[in-house]
């Protein structure tokens, strides 16, 4: 994941992955992020559907703030970087503490 604000979940990837051939076939997804401390677990689980973001200075961006791609980029250009965004979707949270309750969805 890149970023997450008001205007969605952003995330990037090759389009020569099978991640990309996968959203291009399916644009449905779930992301799942949790807390890192598994003794008090907290799980965020995000559904809804992804578009490509075919935005050269946002890939720029992406790129400036992530060394390990600029390599990549100055040998095979932006092309090959997919930029992806869910908008809206729905959200749950979970915990050991909730694990039995009825699931309550939120809208973003």
């Amino acid at each position: 994941m890149y970023r997450a604000d008001e205007h969605g979940i952003l995330f990037h990837t090759g389009k020569i992955k099978d991640l990309h051939q996968q959203l291009t076939a399916n644009p449905n997804v779930e992301m799942s992020f949790n807390n890192g401390k598994f003794e008090d677990l907290v799980q965020v689980r995000v559904s809804g559907r992804v578009e490509l973001v075919e935005d050269l200075e946002l890939k720029k961006e992406i790129v400036q703030k992530r060394e390990f791609m600029k390599p990549w980029v100055e040998k095979a250009g932006y092309g090959p970087l997919a930029v992806y965004r869910m908008k809206g979707g729905s959200a749950i949270v979970w915990t050991m503490g909730t694990n039995f309750a009825p699931k309550v969805f939120v809208e973003l």
